[in-house]
């Protein structure tokens, strides 16, 4: 009984008992309508391996590295409970992980586990596959205190005016378990701000979170993280991390690997609720709600809301903070807009617009680094090409490039001047000293909160807070004019509260 892949039940006097091997009294849990998890053992010696593996989370049997003996003895003394990881429905099943419900994600296979026809879950797949015949397992005994004695925060940096307000704001809503929005332009210091609450949280005895949506903002955030609260153990969760077995009450991961969590925190901060794919996915949110505790408050952070989340704070269903400037007091480069005619047209004579051109051999002269975006992959290889005529340092980078890392790096240490990207890139990327061009705005992809992200990139260094953004464009489109109003709102704004110290107002419109 050490193997945890094959698995059925029996149940006699309303307890579950695993059998591995076929049998016509065994069925999967998926088929099994009751059964009862005994109550707490207080005399029994658990295993505090599986206390720190398991507390607060939601993951199936095969899973965790623990033998199916061991587990079923922690569930025969009440500290563990077997749970349907799918739900039988009247036209189908429900998916007790992700929350997917619809037929379309639903499909059978012949299955060497329980060897029957069996049905599994497609949506979450990419987490490892849920199964009529594969059970969770949640921890039922007291919860793991990882907490150090005190939670003292190592950060020696000060903040803003802005920060300060928005800071004192996250605490509030911390200590009476609120939701709040943080509204903050790109610059703005988002995780500087986090850490008086993390600490007031931690010290309050609460386990955090911070969710992002990409695995490099987790790997970037770590470090930051473990730097302010030395006295930790900060996790990060994604795909193949080697915390995954670990346990802390502070944990940087993305918001798929929230779909393992279950009741577990008391502070969720979710990063980029703006951002793919937590925009698009109603299973992230689902997650969300999963791993948040009942009484938990969930902060939100994004410098592009979308329209729901605007009409949400328009009618007080939300509690809101906006922090229109950026630590350094200075405003944000505003985009300006220049006709290149029929660019697609133009690319079919291996020849750039002639005002793309210009502008690229000014920044090649002066050694500026800069960003094009372009809306397709597709463009990336015959623009690059038509770039490496003027100059030999000018890479392109795609999401499906296995050079990723290592060409964003070389961008970062100076040894290319341009690097050409699709909207890839339009997050989480921090040069000092760059200027961007977006070569074809105009296009679908390029939607009003990608092309603030992306005029984000310039100004974000306090020693090179300008820098020039410029939307090539064949026909403008609504998503560039509600962009730049956007920024030009924002710098507005943080102009009327007294946040900015360039008193130009020209600047502002």
């Amino acid at each position: 009984m050490e193997r945890n892949e094959d698995m059925l039940f029996t149940v006699k006097q309303e307890l579950l008992n695993p059998v591995q091997v076929p049998s016509l009294a065994a069925f999967p849990l998926s088929k099994i309508d009751t059964w009862r998890t005994p109550p707490l053992n207080p005399s029994y010696s658990y295993s505090l391996g599986l206390q720190r593996s398991l507390s607060g989370k939601q993951l199936l049997l095969t899973q965790t590295p623990y033998p199916l003996s061991l587990i079923h003895e922690h569930y025969l003394n009440g500290y563990i409970s077997y749970q349907k990881a799918l739900t039988q429905k009247e036209n189908g099943y429900k998916c007790n992980r992700c929350g997917s419900d619809s037929p379309f994600y639903f499909a059978s296979f012949p299955c060497s586990r329980c060897h029957q026809e069996c049905y599994y879950c497609r949506a979450c797949i990419v987490m490892g596959k849920v199964s009529e015949c594969t059970p969770f397992i949640n921890w039922e005994g007291p919860a793991s205190n990882v907490l150090p004695k005190s939670s003292v925060m190592n950060w020696k940096g000060t903040l803003s005016k802005a920060q300060e307000r928005a800071s004192n704001e996250l605490i509030q809503a911390i200590k009476k378990d609120e939701e709040l929005l943080i509204w903050a332009v790109c610059g703005a210091g988002k995780t500087e701000i986090l850490f008086k609450g993390i600490e007031s949280a931690l010290n309050s005895g609460k386990k955090v979170c911070i969710a992002t949506p990409r695995t490099d903002v987790v790997i970037e955030l770590k470090p930051r993280i473990q730097s302010a609260f030395p006295d930790m153990s900060v996790l990060a969760m994604y795909g193949g991390s080697e915390d995954r077995f670990h346990e802390s009450s502070l944990i940087i991961s993305t918001t798929h690997q929230l779909l393992h969590y279950y009741q577990a925190f008391d502070v969720l901060i979710i990063d980029e609720v703006d951002a793919f794919p937590y925009s698009t996915e109603p299973m992230l949110h689902y997650a969300v709600a999963k791993a948040a505790k009942h009484a938990a408050s969930k902060i939100y952070l994004t410098a592009t809301p979308s329209e729901s989340l605007k009409k949400e704070v328009e009618q007080g269903k939300k509690q809101v903070v906006k922090i229109p400037a950026r630590y350094h007091r200075m405003l944000i480069p505003v985009p300006r807009f220049e006709w290149c005619g029929n660019w697609k047209k133009k690319m079919k004579t291996d020849t750039l617009p002639a005002n793309v051109e210009k502008w690229l051999k000014k920044r090649i002269e002066e050694g500026k680094q800069c960003f094009i975006f372009v809306p397709q992959i597709k463009w990336i290889a015959p623009i690059t090409d038509m770039i490496r005529k003027l100059t030999e340092k000018v890479d392109g980078v795609h999401a499906e490039d296995s050079q990723r890392k290592e060409k964003v790096m070389k961008f970062r240490e100076g040894q290319l001047v341009i690097l050409v990207t699709t909207t890839i890139l339009e997050r989480g990327v921090t040069v000092p000293n760059i200027d961007v061009a977006v070569l074809g705005a105009e296009e679908t992809i390029f939607t009003e909160s990608a092309l603030v992200q992306i005029s984000g990139r310039v100004g974000r260094s306090a020693q090179f807070p300008t820098g020039d953004v410029v939307f090539f464009h064949y026909g403008q489109s609504l998503s560039m004019r509600k962009a730049k109003e956007h920024i030009e709102y924002m710098n507005a704004l943080a102009y009327k509260e007294g946040l900015i110290v360039n008193d130009n107002m020209s600047d502002l419109f």
